[in-house]
C-alpha cells in the first residue's frame, strides 16, 4: 500500500507541471525510440541477409575448379575444367556427413516459346541438387532418374522465367526452345527470391547435366565428364570442417596432385560466409542501438536537472513531512519513484514512437524492420535504470535535508 501511495504521489506531482513533466521525457522519448527503431531496422536487415545467404542452401560447401598451370602460364582459377561427374560420386561416396553432391553447369541462354523470348541463366543439374539447395518443384514435377542418366531434353523453370515466357498460362508440357533445341517443361520450381547479392535467383532454368553439356552450354564439359563445380550439402554444420579437409585429401588423390603442387581446386564454406555476413549485420546493429542510447544519457541528464529544481520547489513540503514523521528513506523512495516514473512513462512512449518509426521507413523506403520483445524490454528496462540513477542523487539530496531548516525556506 505504501509503494502504491508513493506511485500516486509521484503521478499528482507529474501531473502538476504536465508540461515540465513533457519536456523533461523527451530525451527519453526520443532516446527510446531511436533505440527500438535502430534495433528494429538493424534486426530486419540481419534477418533479410541471413535469408537471402540461407536461399543457397544451409551446411553448404561449394567445390569450384582452382588454378591451373599450362606450359609454365597460370591461367588463374576456374580456367580449365579440373572437376567431372565421377568427383562428385567419390565425394558423395567416401565423405562422412555428405548428404548430397550435385555436381552442374552452367551459362546463359535465349529461351524462346511462341512468340515470346528471354535472355536467362541456365543449369545442367542432377538430381542431388534439389536436396543441396533445398529448392522443390512449385508445379509439375522434377526430373526423374532416367531422364537424368539419358540426358533428356525435359526442362524447369524458374517463376522469372515463366512469367515472362507464358504469363498467366500453364507452363506445364509446353515447348521452349534453347539455343534452337527444344525442351519439353515439366516443371515450374518454388521461389528463391533475391540472392544475397542483389540477384534475381528465379531468373534461371534448369536441364538434365547431360543434356546440358551437349546440347546447349558446350561440349568442352562433355568430353570428359567435366562440370563447372559441386555443391556438397553436410547433415550438420559441424561436419562442415572435418568434411573440407577429407575432400581435399580426397580429390588431391583423385588428382594426382602430389607434395608442394597447387591444388587445381578450391573449397568454400558457404556457412562460414553467412555466419561472417550475419555477425556484420548484428555488429552494426548494436553500433546503432548504441549511438541512440547516447540519447538516453541526454534524457538522463534532464531528470535530474527537472528533479533538483523539484526538490528546490518543494523544500517547505519536504520539512513539513520530515516534521510529521516521515523517514529520510520515505523522502528518498518517494523522490526515486517519481523519477523512475518520469523515465518509465517516457520509455513507453519512446516504444510507441520507435516502433511506428521503424514501420514508416520500412513501408517508404522498403527497408526491413523487425521490432523484437528483447528490445522492448531493453529499452524500458534501461529507461527505468536512467531514472534510478539519475534520480539517485537529487532525492539522496532531498532525504538529507534538515527538517527545521526546509520548514523556514520560503
Amino acid at each position: 500500500m505504501r509503494l502504491i501511495e508513493a506511485i500516486r504521489s509521484a503521478l499528482s506531482a507529474i501531473m502538476a507541471n504536465a508540461l515540465r513533466s513533457l519536456l523533461t521525457m523527451l530525451g527519453i522519448v526520443i532516446g527510446v525510440a531511436a533505440v527500438i527503431a535502430m534495433v528494429a531496422i538493424g534486426s530486419g536487415a540481419r534477418n533479410l541477409v541471413d535469408q537471402q545467404i540461407r536461399s543457397l542452401g544451409a551446411n553448404l560447401a561449394i567445390v569450384t575448379p582452382g588454378n591451373v598451370t599450362q606450359g609454365g602460364a597460370r591461367l588463374g582459377a576456374g580456367a580449365a575444367s579440373s572437376l567431372t561427374d565421377e568427383d562428385a560420386q567419390a565425394i558423395r561416396r567416401e565423405i562422412d556427413g555428405v548428404v548430397a553432391a550435385a555436381p552442374f553447369v552452367q551459362g546463359g541462354a535465349q529461351v524462346v516459346a511462341g512468340g515470346s523470348n528471354w535472355g536467362t541463366r541456365i543449369y545442367g543439374i542432377d538430381l542431388d541438387w534439389f536436396a543441396a539447395r533445398e529448392w522443390d518443384v512449385a508445379t509439375g514435377r522434377t526430373f526423374d532418374p532416367e531422364e537424368v542418366r539419358r540426358g533428356e531434353i525435359v526442362i524447369l523453370l524458374g517463376q522469372t522465367v515463366a512469367r515472362n515466357l507464358f504469363g498467366e498460362d500453364d507452363p506445364i508440357d509446353q515447348i521452349v526452345r534453347v539455343r534452337n533445341v527444344p525442351f519439353r517443361v515439366i516443371g515450374v520450381m518454388a521461389s528463391k527470391g533475391q540472392s544475397a547479392f542483389g540477384q534475381d535467383q528465379d531468373d534461371v532454368i534448369f536441364v538434365p547435366l547431360d543434356a546440358g553439356r551437349r546440347r546447349v552450354i558446350g561440349r568442352n564439359y562433355a568430353k570428359d565428364g567435366s562440370v563447372g563445380s559441386i555443391f556438397v550439402k553436410f547433415a550438420n554444420e559441424s561436419d562442415i570442417e572435418p568434411g573440407i579437409e577429407s575432400m581435399t585429401e580426397l580429390l588431391r588423390q583423385r588428382h594426382r596432385i602430389t607434395g608442394e603442387q597447387e591444388d587445381d581446386f578450391s573449397i568454400r564454406n558457404l556457412t562460414e560466409i553467412a555466419n561472417t555476413a550475419s555477425a556484420s549485420a548484428n555488429t552494426l546493429s548494436m553500433l546503432l542501438a548504441a549511438v541512440a542510447a547516447v540519447s538516453l544519457l541526454v534524457g538522463g541528464i534532464g531528470i535530474m536537472n527537472i528533479m533538483l529544481v523539484s526538490v528546490t520547489e518543494r523544500t517547505r513540503e519536504i520539512g513539513l513531512r520530515l516534521a510529521v514523521g516521515a523517514r529520510p528513506r520515505d523522502i528518498r523512495s518517494q523522490f526515486l519513484i517519481e523519477a523512475t516514473t518520469l523515465s518509465t512513462i517516457g520509455g513507453a512512449l519512446g516504444i510507441a514512437l520507435g516502433a511506428g518509426a521503424a514501420y514508416l521507413v520500412a513501408q517508404l523506403a522498403g527497408w526491413p524492420s523487425l521490432v523484437s520483445t528483447n528490445a522492448i524490454f531493453m529499452a524500458v528496462g534501461f529507461s527505468a535504470l536512467v531514472g534510478i540513477f539519475f534520480g539517485f542523487y537529487p532525492a539522496q539530496r532531498a532525504a538529507k535535508l534538515d527538517p527545521i531548516e526546509a520548514l523556514r525556506r520560503e
